[in-house]
């Protein structure tokens, strides 16, 4: 049975790495990648720590075992992960129901995954509905970013709501899509 909660000890912080390390493309084939998906950015320890707090990352567990997380990223914390920077910058700028988002509360979800054997049952949708019930009341967006080759991530990102609402090319090239999930609860602090 699968759960969801967050992540609330070294170990469960572990796991998120371990998942994270299978499903970088450098460990991944390039038909993998393609077929299953991938994450982009790689974390350590002590920042996955950092960004564990006030709001901790959401996971889906069986029994012990973390298989799946989305990580839950402040805007305060912008300037830690460099291959992200450029993707702050474009948030800021947008404009989205008049307006500027520079000015709007959101949290950016700083990836999702879930392990390869369980895939297809769900758990990417719950996850956000975790996400959301638990972050709501502070935030009126979840925000994130996809690369535009990873299919599999912008289909599940639509299939649970996100809207597309730019796409600009970062300084290594990557075509990026922002995608944004409005929260569902009004009552933003």
């Amino acid at each position: 049975m699968i759960t969801y909660g967050v992540a609330n000890s070294q170990k469960d912080l572990e796991q998120i790495l371990h998942l994270q390390q299978i499903n970088l493309p450098t460990n991944i084939s390039n038909l993998e990648a393609e077929k299953e998906g991938f994450v982009t950015v790689e974390h350590d320890l002590n920042l996955l720590n950092e960004m564990n707090e006030p709001y901790p990352h959401i996971v889906a567990r069986e029994n012990e075992k973390v298989v799946g997380y989305a990580l839950v990223m402040l805007r305060s914390l912008e300037e830690k992960i460099p291959i992200l920077v450029s993707m702050f910058k474009e948030i800021n700028l947008i404009n989205y129901k008049k307006q500027l988002l520079a000015n709007a509360k959101y949290l950016v979800m700083g990836q999702i995954c879930i392990d390869k054997a369980y895939r297809g049952k769900g758990i990417f949708q719950g996850l956000y509905d975790e996400m959301n019930a638990r972050l709501s009341p502070h935030f009126q967006y979840i925000i994130t970013e996809v690369s535009a080759r990873n299919i599999r991530s912008l289909k599940a990102h639509y299939k649970v709501g996100f809207k597309e609402i730019k796409k600009y090319k970062g300084e290594t090239g990557e075509n990026w899509i922002i995608l944004l999930l409005n929260m569902q609860n009004k009552n933003v602090s």
